[in-house]
């Protein structure tokens, strides 16, 4: 069997009971033998501040720096809020993206996110495209996993039930297991 790819996801949610914290516990579940994804914990980064910066970086952003520099890819779940990314998952990109070598540059980056609404959080995942283009972060395009109408996807104890969307989150482990693979080579 092939190495295992190690990936870093992040959850752009700090809500308990977040449909997207429980698609990340889902891509987890659903990803090939050979992927394992770790959990990255942005909930103790403070708001992005060039004077505290200036003094030094807060232990979670260097921790979650590391961790993602020393990951094969990225997986980031964002709700949508008024169109776009959370202000946390901004947040914590703004920090990591100060870090000297910053741990984004060429990593390949799946994306996918649950809202209530029809959209699946299909505006924030094009907007957190743009940031991370300016960051060098190798996007996957396809498949795209816009969990709409999350209620109904998920139970009450937040396992992904559908069974079609099961299938894209389990296929977008498998893109991103395999770019990943090739961006070692």
């Amino acid at each position: 069997m092939a190495d295992t790819i190690k990936i870093i996801g992040i959850s752009g949610s700090l809500r308990t009971g977040s449909y997207n914290t429980a698609a990340l516990h889902a891509a987890q579940e659903l990803a090939p033998p050979d992927l394992h994804i770790e959990i990255g914990d942005i909930t103790q980064f403070p708001l992005y501040n060039a004077d505290v910066q200036a003094v030094a970086f807060p232990d979670a952003v260097l921790k979650l720096g590391e961790q993602i520099r020393a990951a094969d890819g990225l997986l980031l779940v964002t709700p949508e809020y008024n169109y776009s990314v959370s202000g946390v998952l901004k947040n914590a990109i703004d920090w990591l993206s100060r870090l000297r070598n910053q741990p984004f540059a060429g990593k390949p980056t799946a994306i996918c996110g649950a809202s209530m609404g029809p959209l699946g959080s299909a505006r924030a995942q094009y907007h957190l495209r743009q940031i991370g283009i300016y960051l060098d972060m190798r996007f996957l395009n396809k498949p795209e996993v816009m969990i709409g109408s999350a209620h109904e996807r998920f139970d009450a104890a937040g396992k992904l039930t559908h069974e079609p969307t099961r299938k894209f989150v389990g296929d977008l482990m498998i893109a991103l297991r395999d770019a990943a693979r090739n961006a070692k080579r």
